[in-house]
């Protein structure tokens, strides 16, 4: 293991060691005028990293790229993938690099990733470059979902380049440092499983392994579930954990690319995201989802097919015989649905109240299937405020039923749908103030709003940072209502109606 730079970085960087014929070595772009945007000053504890270093222009020139932290191994990852269900067989990062990987505070590896830092091999006729609003962007929503409990790579830094780059029209240039558990996706394993090299499936799946799941090297000497059967499951299991919190919050990934979904279980690349505001399981934002395929009631849909391919590549290494590694990998595959309605229900459970998240106050009572299909049904009949009436039920349960008929056309509707969850709900012979309180630490207040997130970029953009400031700051709180702050938990006006996401590539 190297020692560790003046800055605290201690690199091990497994990835470049054991990976050869993944990635190429890789230098990032000069950038000219570097200028500190934000610093995540949380996560830089977390890493063990000083942040008056990473602010002074020795640490800017490293979240830049303009510099390489010592013992780094900057490389420029290679996969393939399936954009919008069409296979691409050589994408990789076009315009990012990772540094290398850090052992943090807590002895856990983590990726330093840059995006935005220039062309690479992998470019596909790109400039490499990213702009300020989208590098923001991910800061914003990374840490709303970190804050939301949700599975997630976070931004460390976001870095001006002072550099115009050309889209639609001259946009401000940015880099974005980014930490993940790592940034092993499925497009990875399909690439590696598309190469000639027998070997490099096999050392991609026991380096992943040994990075995320080394519980499944407890199969090692199990001919009919061996390492990688076991390990193909530990990932169906953290993809279905993850797409149903995303659910639980009305969250939209836009572009669930099978280059876009993590073998660790973390959400990554949010470029056309957004939260659902009015309930609609049709919603859809990203610009270049035409079809829907991305939309939010389409997303565990999405996860199982993605997982498919990451099970067509595990094949030769499951089994010996190709009848039986398909026959184990498809039961396996399968289990994503139990599995996902399994934490599904978890998640809705508590939000309705009949899950304690604080303590344990009394023996489950699991509500019935329709009474949770019912109030969808009233939810998406009434295009109700999806953060927003969750939040409200907590009032509900208590006997105030204003804050929800706030939000609703029809209130009688709801009133009887209301009679028999809180009989559900007394049946558990809990007080129903500690019912509330429970659910109102799982359903928050503060979402990132996407008028909000807009209000936020275009002022940076255009030089001012404090929206984006506060704004992070009332996300990093979603579950404590705070006075003053009423506007930001309030759906989008009717002016957003029709509201459209971009990838910001």
């Amino acid at each position: 293991m190297n020692a560790p730079h003046a800055s605290g970085f201690v690199f091990d960087n497994t990835f470049a060691r054991d990976l050869e014929g993944l990635y190429q070595p890789w230098k990032a772009a000069i950038v000219p005028q570097p200028t500190l945007l934000a610093i995540n000053n949380d996560l830089a504890g977390e890493l063990g990293l000083d942040t008056t270093w990473l602010s002074s222009s020795d640490g800017v020139d490293v979240l830049s790229g303009n510099r390489a932290p010592d013992g780094a191994a900057c490389i420029a990852q290679a996969y393939a993938g399936h954009q919008f269900g069409n296979y691409s067989p050589r994408l990789g990062d076009g315009r990012a690099m990772l540094v290398g990987e850090i052992i943090d505070a807590h002895g856990q590896r983590r990726d330093l990733h840059l995006k935005g830092s220039g062309r690479t091999p992998f470019a596909r006729g790109g400039d490499g470059k990213a702009a300020v609003g989208p590098m923001l962007r991910e800061y914003i929503i990374g840490e709303a979902m970190h804050a939301l409990r949700i599975p997630t790579t976070r931004a460390l830094a976001v870095v001006a380049t002072g550099e115009q780059i050309a889209r639609d029209t001259l946009l401000p240039g940015a880099v974005l440092a980014r930490v993940a558990a790592s940034h092993l996706r499925v497009g990875m394993f399909q690439y590696a499983a598309a190469h000639d090299d027998p070997t490099l499936l096999r050392r991609l799946a026991n380096h992943a392994i040994a990075r995320h799941y080394p519980l499944a090297l407890q199969h090692v000497d199990n001919p009919e579930h061996n390492q990688y059967l076991a390990f193909y499951e530990a990932v169906v299991e953290a993809q279905a954990q993850l797409i149903a919190k995303w659910m639980s919050v009305g969250f939209i990934h836009g572009v669930m690319n099978t280059d876009n979904m993590t073998i660790s279980g973390e959400t990554i690349d949010y470029g056309p995201c957004a939260f659902m505001d009015a309930f609609d399981p049709a919603t859809v934002f990203s610009s270049i989802d035409h079809s829907g395929r991305y939309a939010y009631g389409s997303q565990p849909v999405v996860a199982q097919w993605n997982l498919a391919r990451l099970a067509e590549t595990l094949l030769p290494l499951i089994h010996s015989d190709r009848d039986v590694s398909i026959a184990k990998a498809t039961e396996s595959l399968q289990s994503f649905t139990q599995r996902y309605s399994r934490q599904w229900s978890r998640e809705i459970h508590a939000k309705l109240g009949f899950v304690d998240t604080t303590s344990a106050l009394a023996t489950e009572v699991d509500p019935d299937t329709e009474l949770i299909n019912d109030l969808f049904a009233i939810m998406q009949s009434q295009r109700v405020d999806f953060t927003s009436f969750f939040r409200a039920l907590s009032r509900a349960v208590v006997g105030d039923n204003a804050p929800v008929h706030a939000l609703l056309t029809d209130t009688a509707v709801f009133d009887e749908w209301a009679d028999r969850w809180t009989a559900q709900i007394a049946s558990r012979g809990v007080d129903v103030h500690l019912v509330a309180a429970a659910m109102n630490a799982t359903n928050p207040v503060y979402i990132p709003r996407n008028h909000k997130v807009e209000e936020a970029l275009a002022a940076a953009v255009a030089g001012d940072m404090q929206p984006f400031v506060a704004l992070v700051d009332v996300l990093s709180q979603p579950f404590t209502e705070r006075p003053g702050l009423e506007a930001f938990a309030v759906s989008a006006p009717d002016s957003f109606a029709g509201y459209r996401t971009f990838c910001g590539t």
